[in-house]
């Protein structure tokens, strides 16, 4: 689609084409919505997933509205200063006629005018730019709405446990043990105090590593001081991390679910033997993942 910027003066006819995309986003993020809202609560697993997906392309949407009518802005903001460079050389040409006309006797009425006013184009300029940006406007409006919609479905869905699969439970192995704690610990490498966010679980090279509950994959590859790391999002806050893997088995934007292998022990990264690095985030910060393991 086009929208078009005309502007027609004595002279002069100004015509500038401004293009965007086709604005068909909110037949499909409704569509969308109307689907995720009305499809059965038998896992509330996949509901997530279809929530996480849905707000995925509404961010999305939101950044290319926010895109389109920065550049619309832009665009109309370069359009006047060209107009209104226009405008001053019609000035210099306009004075310099009627001096012209003035010393051959010529009536000076007859000359005309060559000049647009000045007031007249800002002020269409003005009615333009409110033209182009409302619809965008609206656009931005009717996203953020949708994003709210999605917002309060995801805290229903989080908060009905009916699938016991987002509930984040047990250990990230099948075979090993638990050789470090949460907290102030001497670090291996400097042999000074430091604080260890996690818990780590020992075993031997390529043994399975598992998913404490279902999510999406938000982080498969490597990581300064983590190695191979695959991190989880669990909606409600909840995010799981595990680091020094030898073999990553999923990939960014998968659906996982409870127990599934993720990865294969190893001792990649700020490591010292084979081990999985076991972090658990909650509201943005590293919280002691013990209580989670021991969950029942």
């Amino acid at each position: 689609m086009k929208l078009t910027v005309t502007f027609i003066g004595k002279h002069k006819r100004i015509r500038r084409s401004i293009s965007v995309r086709s604005i068909v986003s909110l037949t499909v993020l409704s569509s969308l919505f109307v689907l995720v809202s009305s499809r059965s609560t038998d896992s509330s697993f996949e509901n997530l997933a279809r929530v996480k997906v849905a707000q995925n392309i509404l961010e999305a949407e939101q950044q290319q509205v926010d895109s389109l009518a920065a550049a619309t802005d832009e665009q109309v903001k370069a359009l006047a200063a060209q107009l209104m460079a226009m405008q001053n050389s019609l000035d210099k040409i306009d004075a310099k006629t009627q001096v012209l006309a003035k010393a051959m006797g010529v009536d000076e009425q007859s000359v005309g005018d060559f000049g647009l006013a000045s007031a007249s184009i800002n002020s269409e300029l003005e009615d333009e730019q409110r033209r182009l940006l409302s619809p965008i406007k609206a656009l931005s409006s009717q996203l953020k709405h949708k994003q709210q919609q999605l917002a309060a479905l995801e805290r229903l869905v989080t908060g009905h446990h009916i699938d016991e699969q987002i509930s984040l439970s047990g250990r990230p192995i099948e075979t090993g043990w638990l050789s470090s704690y949460y907290g102030m610990r001497t670090d291996p490498f400097t042999g000074q105090p430091a604080m260890h966010n996690g818990l780590d679980f020992a075993g031997e090279v390529g043994d399975d590593v598992v998913a404490t509950a279902a999510g999406i994959v938000t982080w498969s590859g490597d990581r300064y001081g983590y190695g191979h790391l695959v991190e989880i999002e669990h909606g409600d806050g909840l995010v799981t991390r595990y680091g020094h893997n030898q073999t990553l088995l999923v990939n960014k934007g998968d659906l996982v679910t409870k127990g599934q292998v993720i990865a294969l022990m190893g001792s990649t990264g700020r490591s010292t033997g084979a081990h999985v690095h076991y972090e658990v985030i909650k509201a943005g910060q590293k919280v002691d993942p013990l209580p989670y393991v021991y969950k029942k």
